[in-house]
């Protein structure tokens, strides 16, 4: 059973009320009495995804001791895209973000928060909808950066990338069709980094948002690096060129 499971009405009420981020609540088929309304008010005001599943799945995944519900507690508390953006004003750096398009391998995530930390990234933004969450696993794949590093959840990928690039950051995405090497690319000043989801990269609207495509130049005869390899060598030409240039 997933440790950040929770199940129970009174223990998912209680889960609500506390303010502890949350990932996800599921919600019996054709539950629709007085404390799952309840539930369901707490989590649309909350701004947590719910999802109606089958009685059965929640069987499954509680040992039949759900009562129509369940919620993923998050492994550490979500910030917001106008905290990570705070945090680089308070340090007088200009803005050091990822964008993470749809991924959904929770060790690809922890590896990635690992060496944002150690790079400086003020915050990941993850989609709310269709992304691994921070669970369990990433947190412990993370090796702890889970706790320092802001990530902020969303609902529109392609509104918050136009929202930050009004605000004068570069959104820069990792494509392996690109015509730009990583390495020529001028990655200073205030930047998204966009890595996309594993094997199908970024979404097709995303693309279209970004102001400049880079690629990894590969000559092997493996034609791609899973993403968080890749967001490793990309995120450390970024922590060079800041470092170089300011």
């Amino acid at each position: 059973m997933d440790d950040n499971l929770i199940f129970g009405r009174n223990a998912v009420i209680e889960l609500l009320k506390s303010g502890h981020s949350v990932n996800k609540i599921l919600i019996a088929e054709g539950s629709r009495d007085g404390s799952v309304q309840k539930i369901f008010a707490l989590a649309k005001t909350a701004g947590v995804v719910v999802e109606f599943v089958n009685r059965d799945k929640l069987d499954k995944l509680c040992g039949g001791r759900h009562q129509g519900v369940a919620a993923y507690a998050a492994a550490a508390d979500y910030s917001t895209v106008e905290g990570i953006l705070e945090l680089a004003a308070n340090r007088n750096e200009p803005p050091f973000v990822i964008l993470l398009d749809e991924l959904e391998d929770p060790q690809n995530f922890g590896a990635i928060l690992r060496t944002a930390e150690a790079v400086g990234v003020h915050g990941v933004i993850i989609p709310k909808r269709r992304s691994v969450q921070l669970n369990a696993t990433v947190f412990k794949t993370s090796a702890g950066a889970a706790e320092y590093v802001k990530v902020a959840q969303i609902t529109n990928v392609a509104q918050t990338l136009k929202n930050l690039r009004g605000l004068g950051l570069k959104i820069v995405g990792s494509d392996m069709g690109a015509q730009v090497d990583f390495r020529r690319a001028d990655l200073t000043g205030g930047i998204v980094l966009i890595i996309g989801s594993e094997g199908k990269g970024m979404r097709r609207l995303t693309r279209e948002n970004c102001d400049l495509l880079i690629k990894i130049p590969m000559v092997g005869k493996i034609n791609s690096l899973n993403a968080s390899a890749a967001g490793a060598v990309l995120l450390y030409e970024i922590f060079s060129q800041r470092q170089q240039y300011g």
